[in-house]
């Protein structure tokens, strides 16, 4: 059987969310564009084998976001309640002044179409100093639903109601949570094994060859977390720039594959950025350091 080439589409994306839902592979993907008024919605790539893709163009009903003049990036998705709800960047606000920040739109299929669920952004506002962008959502084996965000080096959390509509008060009575570990600059991820939380995130300029991925852990979906090293960066030969990236779990072999986007060497044009699937070794505490394949 053919394996797994990378990257694994054609064309240039970025910032992939991975997600297994009804019996395929999913990954959702930013439409990599040096001009972000090119990146106006969001592509989905669906698979059975890993290695086969169809692609899932255009899935979110742009037309729900009258709001939405600039940019669309960084989806990610989670299942709840026999429904899909997918939270993305919009606009790439640089204050609480500009309109944009994180969306919420809602699916029957992980294909979508996603349509706006609130009729506003989710956040709209620099809370804690994170520019709200980079969203992941992460369910925890109770049914909770958290969500990690943040820009310009600083992370936050907070707990999703259940209607998803907002956020539920975290001990204390603060809605969202700075988690900010050290080194952090964008792109969180959270990954749990064995009753433990590991959180990742990208460091470095995700335009050039520094952007590269770190992770810490914690007994508790809100942290602390400490940086406990890098698990992904520039190899030459091969590529360099990875980042921003989501993984899948193969549970009948206990795998972890991360998925993820990074740069061909001496390309210095922003956008250009592949998608790629490698081993992820998890184990005893410890995120192993990813060894980059053109094909495996």
């Amino acid at each position: 059987m053919r394996g797994i080439v990378n990257p694994i589409v054609p064309g240039y994306y970025a910032d992939p969310e991975a997600r297994t839902y009804e019996g395929k592979f999913w990954i959702y993907a930013t439409r990599s564009f040096t001009a972000y008024t090119d990146q106006m919605n969001l592509d989905a790539f669906s698979s059975d084998d890993l290695i086969h893709w169809e692609k899932h163009e255009g899935i979110v009903e742009m037309g729900d976001f009258p709001h939405i003049w600039r940019a669309v990036w960084a989806p990610t998705v989670i299942e709840r309640g026999g429904r899909y709800y997918l939270v993305f960047a919009g606009n790439d606000i640089q204050s609480d002044e500009e309109i944009g920040g994180l969306e919420i739109a809602v699916a029957d299929t992980p294909a979508g179409p996603f349509r706006a669920y609130l009729g506003r952004p989710l956040v709209d506002r620099f809370v804690h100093s994170a520019q709200p962008i980079d969203a992941h959502l992460f369910k925890d084996d109770d049914g909770e639903v958290y969500l990690y965000y943040g820009g310009w080096k600083h992370c936050n959390a907070a707990r999703m109601k259940r209607d998803m509509t907002g956020f539920e008060p975290l001990e204390g009575g603060e809605e969202i949570l700075s988690v900010t570990p050290p080194g952090y600059v964008e792109g969180p991820c959270m990954l749990k094994k064995d009753g433990l939380y590991y959180l990742m995130w990208s460091m470095g300029g995700w335009t050039n060859g520094t952007y590269c991925v770190a992770y810490g852990t914690s007994g508790s979906p809100l942290g602390p977390f400490e940086n406990k090293g890098t698990i992904l960066e520039s190899q030459p030969p091969i590529a360099e720039g990875p980042g921003h990236h989501g993984y899948l779990h193969l549970p009948e072999e206990d795998e972890w594959l991360i998925v993820y986007h990074r740069r061909i060497i001496g390309d210095r044009d922003p956008g250009s950025r592949i998608l790629c699937i490698d081993r992820m070794q998890v184990e005893d505490g410890i995120i192993r350091p990813v060894v980059m394949t053109d094909a495996w």
